[in-house]
């Protein structure tokens, strides 16, 4: 029988795999063992599916059987005589630990939870203990693993005076003579005993501390007194220091001019308590990113039109990547600042420009264009190699220095002033930008620059008179801006040199502002510009 069913099961396991799941137990399948009636007696685990047994090889050594074996059969069989050593096993064990603790001493306490590790060598520690009295240290806790001697734990109290031999007396003395200068009096008080850790003689030293400690001059007091009058003094001066400023501010406002961060306090974002210092810090920043003026003159193959035409083609390229005002300012920042240290072929012109645009659009942008974007926009003239050596060189020229104070925040702040009207504030963007195209506003500061721009936004608007509070949160008055106002007439009553920038403004999205512009230069620039503009 068990032959029979061992051919079986090889001609199921012969079987296609693909035909494992249509298999199903047949009644016919001579399967039955003559060992099953007396496997039935004992209490087996689940009998395992026909299916995972039919895929399980049982002639591999190495893997898992599942076919339950006589070998099998008689390892899960327990004699009553192997159950009953067990559980002598078991009863020794419990004995043992019970004769351990009968063991110890009648009257001593059961061990704490967080006490001793090992309660068999309890005994043989104590012993250790004893026969060590004379070290006079502190016991540790012992491994399970330790010798029956135990091993002690060398604490900060164990003291070895014992076999060292006994401190000298003569030592102990001179040591307690020991004195020291009273701290942060700069006056040699009165002697300080020094404090000992030692077991004897430890009570006659704290004595003598207190008795020199009742004996000792207050000093400390005075030392408290002389600061606490320091810092009155101080808070004194710092106190008046507000007061005159606060003095400085109310005459400042006095002359009809409005405090305009006084309604964004309470905004963090705002920064209104900074404003002031950091348009001031601004200020500092123009004269260390100034360009050269005169840069051209030792420029030996460009002129001052191959620049604006270069300016332009960039405005069309800034106005393609939909990128922020801010990049375009940068990047015009850069070429010149590079131009005004650094002698340029006219091949290479085109490449600074589209690396200051690279540079710019990192600094300035969250999402700046690919170098593929500014190499494709080039017409493929240079290659990502040269772009990218470009930014290095250009870079080094600079030092590393892009903290250019942009004018579109001098042009903002002035914008508060003149309650942020959208269409003073578009005319004003597009007279910024004219400074970029011309160069002769290259010599004046940013802050200058946008200060005319909405000085003549608002006259071409007729929006009233520049007032003292325009006057004040620009910082310019209106005899310092006539200059640079003359200079934007000039430039928008001659005929359009720049076409990209003119169409970029020409739109309605910039309410056409170009046109409008250009439309009241023509007709109101003899009252403005009494002679030829030379700058």
């Amino acid at each position: 029988m068990c032959s029979t069913s061992q051919a079986v099961t090889k001609n199921k396991i012969r079987e296609p795999i693909a035909g494992i799941d249509s298999l199903q137990p047949s009644p016919q399948t001579p399967r039955v063992n003559r060992d099953v009636k007396w496997l039935q007696k004992i209490t087996m685990p689940p009998a395992r599916s026909i299916r995972q047994r039919a895929v399980t090889n049982e002639n591999d050594e190495n893997g898992g059987s599942t076919r339950l074996t006589r070998a099998k059969t008689a390892a899960l069989t327990v004699p009553e005589d192997g159950a009953a050593m067990v559980k002598k096993a078991l009863g020794t064990k419990r004995s043992t630990t019970n004769i351990s603790n009968a063991s110890s001493a009648p009257g001593q306490r059961k061990r704490a939870a967080l006490g001793d590790v090992s309660n068999v060598t309890k005994n043989e520690v104590i012993e250790s203990k004893e026969g060590k009295k004379a070290l006079g240290g502190k016991a540790g806790l012992v491994s399970k693993a330790a010798p029956s001697a135990g091993v002690q734990k060398i604490s900060r109290t164990n003291s070895n005076r014992s076999i060292l031999g006994a401190k000298d007396n003569n030592k102990r003395a001179a040591s307690t003579e020991l004195k020291r200068p009273a701290s942060g009096s700069g006056v040699m008080g009165a002697a300080t005993k020094k404090r000992h850790t030692g077991s004897t003689g430890s009570q006659q030293s704290i004595k003598e501390e207190k008795a020199d400690s009742e004996n000792e001059p207050p000093r400390k007091k005075t030392v408290i007194t002389e600061v606490e009058h320091v810092v009155e003094t101080k808070k004194e001066i710092f106190e008046d220091e507000p007061k005159q400023e606060e003095a400085e501010v109310k005459t400042a406002f006095e002359q009809g001019v409005a405090d305009l961060d006084a309604e964004d306090y309470d905004d963090p974002l705002m920064v209104a308590e900074y404003v002031g210092e950091i348009f001031e810090y601004l200020k500092v920043l123009e004269e260390a990113t100034m360009p050269n003026p005169d840069y051209m003159d030792h420029q030996d193959h460009l002129e001052w039109h191959l620049r604006g035409v270069l300016v332009d083609w960039l405005i069309e390229v800034h106005t393609r990547f939909h990128l922020l005002p801010e990049t375009m300012f940068l990047a015009i920042n850069i070429i010149d600042r590079f131009l005004s240290a650094r002698v340029v072929e006219l091949e290479k012109l085109q490449l600074v420009g589209i690396t200051a645009m690279f540079i710019a659009s990192k600094y300035e942008e969250v999402l700046s264009p690919h170098v593929q974007n500014f190499k494709h926009v080039a017409d493929d003239g240079f290659t990502e190699e040269e772009i990218l050596k470009a930014e290095r060189f250009v870079l080094a020229a600079l030092n590393y220095d892009l903290s250019y104070p942009n004018p579109m925040n001098f042009l903002r702040r002035i914008s508060k002033a003149d309650n942020y009207d959208i269409q003073t504030r578009t005319l004003g963007k597009y007279l910024l930008e004219v400074s970029l195209v011309d160069h002769r506003f290259m010599g004046f500061h940013p802050s200058h620059i946008a200060a005319a721009s909405m000085f003549l936004s608002r006259l071409i608007l007729e929006r009233g008179e520049w007032d003292a509070t325009l006057t004040h949160y620009s910082g310019y008055t209106e005899d310092e801006i006539k200059p640079v106002f003359q200079l934007m007439v000039d430039y928008l009553h001659k005929p359009v040199q720049h076409e990209a920038f003119f169409k970029k403004y020409a739109s309605k999205k910039f309410l056409k502002a170009s046109i409008l512009t250009r439309q009241w230069a023509k007709k109101y620039h003899p009252n403005y510009l009494g002679s030829k503009i030379t700058v």
